[in-house]
C-alpha cells in the first residue's frame, strides 16, 4: 500500500470506498472483510485491516450489525404506497433474504431527490442495492458508491449494471396469439410509457405478434400511463379510429380497467364485441366484473430472484442479467 496521504485521511471522512483504493481491493472485498465472510485471502484481509487502521474507517451503524440491504424505489410516494406492486415485489425480497441480511427500504422520488442514496452507499449504510423504477437514474454515482448494485427490470439503453426483470416482449405476443386463435383480428393495443423498457417491451411484442398475421396497425395503437383514467381516455381514442376494433390488450392492468369503462359506455359488450386483456395479474384483475384475463408477471419471484442475485454478487460472484417467464391466465373478459 501507498505510504502517501490519501483524500480521505486529509478530510477525516473515509468511506468504503477508500478503504478500498487503498488497500488495492474491490469494495466487495472489503464488505466481505468487515462482514468476517471466510472467502477472502489472507493477503486481501491483511491489506484491507490495515487500511482500515490507517484511515480509521468506522462503518456506518445505520445498517444493523452492518448486513443490509438497500431497496431503492425511485417513484413518488403516492404511487409507492398505493400500488400494490411494489409490496409484492418487497414481499419476495423479504422472503428471500430471511435472516442473512436486514432490509432498508428508501423511497428516493425522482430522479431529482435520489442524490441521498449514493451519499448513504458510500456511508457504508448497507451492502448492496436493489433499484426499482430507475428509469433514467445515472449509473456512475452508484457504481462509485462502493457496493453491488442490481435493477429491476430492463434498462433503456446500455448499461454496466446486472438486471433481472420479466419476459415482457413474450408476454405481449402469448396474449396477442391467444387472441387471434379467439378468432379477433381486429386488435389493438393500449401501450405503456414510451421512456420505459417495459412499455417498449410490451408494444414490441403486440408488433411482433400483429407482424406474423399479416394485419397492419394503423390506428389500433393508444398510449397511456398505467392508471385506470389514462386506459378509459386511450380506449375511446381507438374506438374513435377504429369503430371495428374487436380485441385489446392493454399493458397493464389498471389501463385494461378503464378501457372495460369506455366500452361500457359506448355500448360494447365484452368479451362478444370486444375482447380484452390486461398484463400483471394485480389483485384488481380477479375482482373486476368482468374478470380480467391478463398476463401475469411473476412478482413475488421477482423480488426473490432479485435478493438471491444480489447475495450472491457481494459474495463475489459476478453480475448477469435474469429474465424470468410470464403467464397468460385466462378468464371472463377475453
Amino acid at each position: 500500500m501507498t505510504e502517501t496521504a490519501t483524500p480521505a485521511e486529509v478530510a477525516g471522512t473515509p468511506t468504503l470506498a477508500d478503504v478500498a483504493a487503498l488497500a488495492g481491493v474491490s469494495p466487495a472485498t472489503v464488505s466481505r472483510v468487515i462482514n468476517g465472510s471466510a472467502r477472502v485471502s489472507h493477503r486481501a484481509r491483511t491489506q484491507v485491516e490495515r487500511a482500515i487502521d490507517r484511515l480509521g474507517y468506522v462503518r456506518n451503524r445505520a445498517a444493523p450489525h452492518g448486513r443490509s440491504i438497500a431497496l431503492v424505489i425511485c417513484e413518488d410516494d403516492g404511487r409507492v404506497f398505493s400500488d400494490g406492486t411494489f409490496a409484492r415485489l418487497l414481499g419476495g425480497v423479504r422472503r428471500a433474504l430471511g435472516d442473512e441480511r436486514e432490509l432498508v427500504v428508501m423511497v428516493a422520488g425522482r430522479t431529482a431527490h435520489w442524490s441521498t442514496v449514493p451519499r448513504y452507499l458510500r456511508g457504508g449504510g448497507a451492502d448492496g442495492v436493489l433499484l426499482v423504477s430507475a428509469y433514467d437514474v445515472p449509473c456512475v454515482p452508484l457504481r462509485q458508491a462502493g457496493v453491488p448494485v442490481l435493477l429491476c427490470g430492463r434498462p433503456l439503453g446500455l448499461s454496466p449494471l446486472p438486471y433481472v426483470g420479466v419476459d415482457d416482449r413474450g408476454g405481449a405476443r402469448a396474449a396477442v396469439d391467444y387472441l387471434v386463435r379467439s378468432g379477433r383480428r381486429t386488435i389493438g393495443t393500449i401501450a405503456g410509457p414510451p421512456d420505459r423498457a417495459t412499455g417498449i417491451d410490451r408494444l414490441d411484442g403486440y408488433r411482433a405478434a400483429m407482424a406474423e398475421i399479416g394485419v397492419a396497425t394503423p390506428g389500433l395503437i393508444a398510449y397511456g400511463d398505467l392508471r385506470q383514467a389514462s386506459g378509459e381516455h386511450a380506449m375511446n381514442k381507438l374506438l374513435d379510429r377504429r369503430p371495428d376494433i374487436d380485441a385489446v390488450l392493454a399493458a397493464s392492468d389498471q389501463m385494461a380497467v378503464g378501457a372495460l369503462r369506455a366500452l361500457r359506455r359506448t355500448g360494447r359488450r365484452i368479451p362478444h364485441d370486444v375482447a380484452v386483456v390486461g398484463f400483471d395479474d394485480a389483485p384488481i384483475a380477479g375482482r373486476v366484473r368482468p374478470r380480467l384475463t391478463t398476463v401475469r408477471c411473476p412478482l413475488e419471484e421477482l423480488g426473490a430472484r432479485m435478493a438471491r442475485e444480489l447475495l450472491a454478487r457481494i459474495a463475489g460472484a459476478p453480475g448477469r442479467n435474469v429474465v424470468l417467464d410470464t403467464e397468460l391466465i385466462i378468464r371472463d373478459s377475453a
